[in-house]
């Protein structure tokens, strides 16, 4: 609910503060003296687009402050959160307009663009009148309008999953194909290149070893005499003899030496079991520096043929065998397309018949709920004296999409035996205010209380029985929530909760716009005036005393 608006050096307005109310809100005045500036200003802090020129002329800035009231469930809570701002019962949104153009705003003190105020505002305030383009005047929003109406909200949720799970089915299935096309024009390449990569078949690490040991095979001749010279010292014939005969001898001897040849025996056993370990390893290196030449020649036809392959692929040769399963894989999947294409065939086709079942039902409830609005608008329209008029919620064939594929508008037609058309090109201006205020009657307890509903001259056009009709659908209307009314009707003005007059002076040659709440008295007094003129009669003033009795 718009609790205050406060307005600061904008157009002809220099400082305006207004307090609102639950209930029907109307604003009187004479044309001219500054209700439509009043929407201009709410529209600026709501971040619609309008006026270029705002700042009152010789001010610095212009300046517009709304504080609204948001229960625990509005909407806008969401908007709030999902822009990152402070979330609470109270929303004060500022903007602020520079005279050089220059627009500032702000939410709960923080700053934000036009877009947030924009968004905000969609759940916020809904501005109606005979040139209203942003909302039921507006074709491109009757289908979300019919969809509130019906409560649709369950099959609209089905119906994007399953437009969703086809659009995934299908291009999974298009990316198969393209993936498909791609490998069949390289099918050649890819049958040789497996062929000749099972064949050689390498493996990890392979080629370090191949090269490790090509290399000791080449090195063992040059080696090999002098390890043998070294195992013969080493041997029996050479220095394990000779230490074998001392220490034979030292053990004869150590009897006689009282003890005295312990050490060099315990020392010359360990010598021998250190001689015996490294004769065992010279002789380990022998046996495998024994090779056949033939040996040699395959471990090198095999290194060089691990390393052309990888050449030729561009790869290193330890990455040959991650390519082997990479083009198997792909040459497996060639083999095996055919039964992957009718798999993601299939999911397509149930897919679509997923999203064929779930729009087919949305359609359905769209139809039965174009034919309740129908008859419930044609129930409101009777009390506004066009009884004779006809309203149509066409439903049409609209390209599939994640809402359905049902196109909507509103049609009317004012006389029997009259074309029906689009609302806003058949109707009048007043035949167009009745029509939009019988429809947002029938869609208020839908779309529920959390939006301030402003009509602009909504009532303009109409007089008498008809006026005092669309009051009291006015009045209906705000019932539980918000409804601000910019009228020149008495019978509307007479009906409202809270009654303001706007009223333009000029003061030392300098134009400014006030607006005044209204008590009672006041009230009889305005409603006078809007009924007699300049001159208020007597009569007048008793009219105006039976139009608020009433």
């Amino acid at each position: 609910m718009l609790r205050a608006l406060e307005i600061r050096d904008m157009l002809i307005i220099d400082r305006l503060d207004l307090s609102f109310q639950p209930g029907l809100n109307v604003l009187t005045g004479e044309t001219g003296a500054g209700k439509s500036i009043l929407l201009d200003s709410l529209g600026f802090v709501l971040g619609w687009r309008g006026r270029a020129e705002l700042v009152r002329a010789g001010a610095a800035q212009g300046e517009v402050t709304a504080v609204f009231d948001l229960h625990s469930g509005h909407a806008a809570r969401l908007v709030l959160d999902e822009a990152g701002l402070p979330v609470s019962q109270e929303l004060i949104l500022r903007r602020v307009n520079t005279a050089d153009g220059r627009k500032t705003g702000w939410v709960n003190d923080r700053r934000v663009s036009g877009e947030v105020l924009r968004r905000l505002s969609e759940t916020l305030v809904e501005l109606h009148g005979q040139h209203d383009d942003r909302g039921l005047l507006n074709p491109t929003g009757h289908r979300a309008i019919l969809d509130t109406y019906a409560g649709t909200e369950p099959l609209m949720a089905e119906t994007r999953a399953a437009w969703s799970a086809q659009r995934v089915a299908r291009k999974r299935l298009a990316e198969a194909e393209a993936a498909l096309e791609a490998v069949r024009a390289e099918e050649d390449f890819l049958r040789h290149a497996v062929a000749e990569l099972d064949k050689l078949a390498p493996e990890p690490g392979e080629d370090a070893d191949l090269d490790r040991k090509r290399r000791m095979m080449q090195g063992a001749e040059k080696v090999r005499d002098d390890i043998a010279r070294a195992s013969q010292a080493l041997g029996y014939e050479g220095a394990e003899g000779a230490m074998a005969d001392a220490l034979r001898w030292l053990e004869g001897a150590s009897e006689g030496a009282e003890g005295r040849l312990d050490g060099a025996v315990a020392a010359l056993a360990r010598a021998m079991a250190e001689l015996d370990e490294a004769g065992r390893e010279v002789a380990d290196c022998l046996e495998a520096l024994e090779f056949d030449p033939r040996v040699l020649e395959d471990t090198e036809e095999r290194l060089f043929a691990i390393r052309g392959l990888a050449r030729k692929h561009q790869v290193l040769p330890d990455e040959l065998p991650a390519l082997q399963q990479t083009l198997s894989g792909r040459l497996n999947a060639l083999d095996h397309s055919a039964e992957e294409l009718d798999a993601l065939r299939a999911a397509l086709r149930e897919a679509e018949a997923g999203y064929d079942h779930a729009a087919q039902a949305l359609s359905t409830a769209r139809t039965e709920a174009a034919a309740r609005l129908d008859a419930a608008v044609a129930s409101e329209l009777a009390p506004l004296k066009m009884e004779r008029a006809v309203f149509r919620t066409d439903l049409s064939q609209a390209p599939e999409g994640p809402e359905g594929r049902d196109g909507v508008a509103f049609t009317v037609a004012t006389n029997p035996g009259a074309p029906a058309g689009p609302l806003n090109k058949i109707a009048s201006g007043g035949e167009l205010s009745r029509f939009l205020l019988a429809l947002k009657v029938c869609l208020s307890e839908e779309q529920g209380g959390d939006v301030t509903m402003i009509f602009d001259e909504i009532d303009r056009g109409v007089g008498g029985a008809t006026a005092d009709a669309v009051g009291r659908r006015l009045a209906a209307l705000a019932e539980g929530g918000q409804v601000l009314v910019v009228t020149h009707s008495p019978q509307v003005a007479a009906l409202g909760a809270h009654h303001w007059r706007v009223e333009k002076r000029v003061r030392a040659d300098v134009t400014t716009s006030t607006v005044t709440p209204l008590d009672l008295p006041a009230r009889e007094d305005e409603i006078a005036r809007m009924l007699a003129g300049d001159t208020v009669t007597p009569e007048a003033r008793a009219a105006a005393r039976a139009l608020l009795a009433g």
